[in-house]
């Protein structure tokens, strides 16, 4: 019995020890000269055994950049299920009478971020498919789901046209961005440029030169300031380069792309036109035609691995759909689903932090890292949550955006964590393997920070030390 006692009696010595040497090696790191000039707030949890190991500025309020994504998707995942799909519908009133719809075509837009051109072929097939060769009324686009503020609050309006800020809305292509290609041909003659999706929405102006480094250096931009679909390629092409492009706007991109390929494959339309309303299907008979359907699954995994915006913004929206129930929802319902989870189910007061949007963009978000804690302890003691975004999450040294950060170190493959980088904030929140074999969960906020990769030199410093 003594030596049992003895033996219990070392194992709570050898954690308390553990503890207080990863306290004090943490600490040590807060003499790093980045924290001269600059704020960060760090809390470690071990979630084997229940309890703190670390605690730093974890209640003071940061912009969390991309880690807000944990906040969106942990929700996400447990208030709209592990099974939700995000649907693009076609639905039909009236009949099909030999190769004539009689009535309207609706396109029913559910905001799926992945919708790209092989899954807009697979709307205009299954038109064809029904034998539909001309709409006697209106192919009707129906955007009722969200409003018509594509961007959300505390968006930089000069982000534009880069591709991880395009605007949003219910149909969505290619995620509302073109892919341009820019090939050098002989010197000094006009290089070849393809786009991708190709549609006559957008025009192409070619003023590039190939193989002079005489003149400027490449440009490929778009004329967004005036709100026009110009691409603009200009400057000198010396080997092949691809730059993605938003364009203005989205629902009129993919709805217009959508005709001419109705068109092209023998199909006439009478007329079209925008639904900001519901199908009216009180007094009109409506028939299923077509769905698409994109797994939650797939939209998390883009969303968290490779920190993509849109697909952030769409768990928000969809969430948002869900709590309002109603149409035409807005980020403020999102905000409201959002503060509503916090509140019921981790205990926290949202009028103490701001959740502006889902994916980190606004520079209106403020929260604490304790918060963010909050989500993964979550996550981690919910199963049915926590092995779909754990799978979903970057991995040191292996994929994602940590595919090249803490290779050659005791961290390799043990964390699995969600990054965040906006000007002036490096972030990075969740799960790291320790020596012992227990899992903790952790968030690191650097906050003012001119270099961002000192910022994430100091916090793969802090992941090395979680997991020796």
């Amino acid at each position: 019995m003594k030596k049992l006692f003895l033996l219990l009696g070392l194992i709570i010595s050898s954690h308390i020890l553990y503890a207080q040497s990863l306290a004090q090696r943490l600490d040590s790191l807060l003499n790093n000269p980045l924290l001269k000039t600059s704020e960060v707030g760090i809390t470690v949890f071990d979630l084997t055994e229940g309890k703190s190991l670390y605690r730093y500025q974890d209640e003071n309020l940061y912009r969390p950049a991309s880690t807000e994504k944990v906040i969106t998707s942990v929700t996400a995942l447990a208030q709209l299920g592990t099974t939700y799909t995000m649907d693009t519908q076609l639905q039909y009133t009236g009949t099909i009478e030999n190769d004539t719809l009689k009535g309207n075509l609706y396109l029913i837009g559910g905001f799926d971020p992945e919708f790209m051109e092989a899954d807009l072929d697979s709307l205009v097939d299954a038109v064809a498919q029904s034998g539909i060769r001309y709409i006697s009324d209106t192919l009707v686009a129906d955007v009722s789901m969200m409003d018509s503020i594509y961007w959300g609050p505390g968006w930089s309006w000069d982000d534009v046209p880069n591709s991880f800020q395009p605007y949003l809305s219910p149909l969505m292509l290619n995620r509302g961005c073109v892919d341009v290609t820019v090939t050098p041909t002989i010197k000094d003659s006009l290089p070849q440029i393809t786009c991708s999706p190709t549609s006559d929405y957008y025009q192409v102006s070619n003023q590039a030169i190939s193989r002079n480094p005489m003149v400027s250096k490449l440009k490929i931009t778009r004329n967004w300031l005036h709100g026009g679909n110009q691409i603009q390629v200009s400057g000198n092409v010396s080997r092949t380069t691809t730059e993605t492009l938003s364009i203005y706007d989205s629902k009129a991109f993919f709805f217009h792309t959508f005709t001419s390929r109705l068109k092209e494959r023998g199909i006439t339309i009478s007329a079209t036109a925008y639904a900001d309303c519901p199908i009216p299907n009180d007094s009109l008979t409506v028939t299923p035609l077509y769905v698409h359907r994109r797994p939650i699954s797939q939209v998390l995994k883009q969303a968290l691995k490779e920190s993509d915006n849109l697909c952030a913004e769409a768990m928000f929206h969809h969430l948002a759909k869900q709590y309002a129930f109603h149409n035409r929802v807005s980020f403020e319902d999102g905000t409201d689903a959002i503060n509503d989870f916090m509140k019921k189910n981790l205990g926290f007061n949202p009028e103490h932090y701001r959740i502006a949007d889902g994916s980190g963009v606004s520079l209106y978000n403020y929260v604490s890292p304790r918060l963010l804690l909050e989500y993964l302890k979550y996550a981690y003691y919910h199963p049915d949550i926590f092995h779909p975004f754990y799978e979903s999450l970057p991995i040191a040294g292996i994929d994602g955006t940590l595919q090249y950060r803490m290779k050659k170190t005791p961290a390799y493959r043990k964390v699995h964590a969600k990054t965040g980088s906006v000007t002036g904030v490096s972030s990075l929140a969740g799960y790291a393997k320790a020596a012992n074999g227990h899992q903790l969960a952790f968030v690191i906020i650097n906050q003012n920070v001119m270099k961002l990769r000192q910022a994430r030199a100091f916090q793969d410093r802090i992941c090395q030390l979680l997991c020796q």
